[in-house]
């Protein structure tokens, strides 16, 4: 998130294997293999990253500077064509009135790939993964890791914070932490710490739910920007590639959106 200037403007993230039989948590044990716990959940995420990929959903933005009342807000749908191709439906977007900071490609990024954090197997050598102990996440037991990149390359966005692994079924069930990634040197950008939870939607997969962000922007030129974010991810619906699944209409400029269901 880049910060704009307004003046400048104007002038210029074992027990053993019967009770592992009965889904008996790792962690039963008095010793915790976290190399064997990663192994399974990033091997986990990969199979919930692939089933989530047939699902609909409604994805529900909205940004606001907590000084000035600036805001940015956007209704989109993730639904299919009657061909099966994916694609991002706009619903809702009326004008941006951010006042003090502006969106950026990485805020984008963020968006789509980092606060709905997925750590997989193909991704965890990208990553420095350390066990820290465990905790529990509204009841559910969990196995919790401090995550952050080993190496970052130009274009591509990080998670940089803490996750937690329910401790049965083996898959995130909560992040917090920021978006981190290379700049440009000319580049005066600052990312909110956010927390996103998930929950069990069809009974085998964590799908996330909501993310939330409450936070300050400290910028370079000595810009401090409160903001506050939230993202609902709801109406998930697994895409049976016989019709086309329909939210809503998209919503022309100045008209308003169609009502959501409440959560």
């Amino acid at each position: 998130m880049r910060v704009t200037v307004l003046w400048a403007a104007q002038a210029a993230l074992g027990l053993g294997a019967a009770l592992a039989a009965l889904g008996a948590p790792l962690w039963a044990a008095d010793e915790v293999n976290a190399d064997e716990i990663i192994r399974k959940f990033a091997a986990k995420e990969l199979e919930f990253q692939q089933a989530r990929n047939n699902y609909t959903y409604r994805q529900s933005v909205k940004m606001e500077e907590v000084e000035g009342g600036g805001k940015w807000e956007e209704i989109d749908d993730i639904i299919f064509t009657p061909e099966g191709k994916r694609l991002e439906k706009v619903v809702y977007a009326p004008v941006i009135s951010l006042h003090h900071v502006g969106l950026s490609p990485q805020d984008v990024q963020d968006l789509r790939n980092v606060q709905p954090f997925v750590l997989t197997t193909p991704e965890i050598p990208d990553y420095d993964i350390h066990y820290i102990g465990k905790e529990k996440v509204d009841e559910v037991g969990c196995y919790t890791f401090s995550v952050k990149p080993k190496k970052m390359v130009q274009g591509k966005r990080y998670f940089e914070g803490q996750i937690w692994v329910d401790d049965r079924d083996l898959q995130i069930v909560k992040t917090y932490g920021k978006g981190v990634g290379l700049l440009k040197k000319s580049d005066d950008q600052a990312f909110p710490k956010f927390e996103t939870y998930r929950e069990q939607i069809d009974g085998k997969y964590w799908f996330p739910t909501y993310t939330h962000a409450s936070d300050t922007l400290h910028f370079r030129n000595g810009d401090n920007v409160p903001i506050r974010m939230t993202v609902k991810y709801q109406d998930y619906k697994k895409y049976e590639g016989r019709s086309t699944i329909k939210f809503g209409d998209v919503v022309e400029e100045g008209k308003t959106p169609p009502p959501t269901k409440k959560q």
